[in-house]
């Protein structure tokens, strides 16, 4: 059965679009391969498309994010120049989507450590700043 993947890069990751898309055209895999801003579509078989996806995810399995697409590369239902142009369906919410990935990456990277919240800092009080400037000036 033929199904159709996103990989996208966190913005954060040092693996680039380009460098997954060399890496399935440097693999023995047979499939369909289309660059994006945000990754690469790949198009194949279920099991070729799965295999791929672990060497993939292993360039930098915090960085990098697997998602369903429903029409492979090309597809007329979704292809831009046969819709007429514009963004095609769905670009805006992995834009969105994408905009998340940092943080995700960051959690994911940091294997349950938790990081302490800095304290909130507060304006300071005005007695305090009459008090520095009687200071300053004595």
């Amino acid at each position: 059965m033929l199904i159709t993947k996103y990989v996208i890069t966190s913005s954060e990751s040092n693996v680039l679009p380009s460098d997954i898309a060399m890496k399935i055209y440097g693999s023995k895999y047979d499939v369909t391969v289309k660059e994006t801003c945000f990754g690469v579509v790949i198009n194949g078989e279920e099991d070729v498309i799965n295999a791929l996806i672990k060497e993939i995810r292993a360039l930098d399995p915090a960085g990098i994010f697997i998602k369903d697409r429903g029409f492979p590369p090309g597809d007329p239902r979704r292809c831009r120049g046969r819709r007429g142009g514009g963004a095609r369906p769905g670009f805006y919410m992995i834009e969105s989507e994408s905009k998340m990935l940092p943080m995700i990456s960051r959690a994911l990277a940091s294997e349950g450590e938790v990081s302490e919240i800095p304290e909130e800092k507060k304006p300071l009080a005005i007695k305090r700043l009459e008090e520095i400037i009687k200071e300053d000036l004595s």
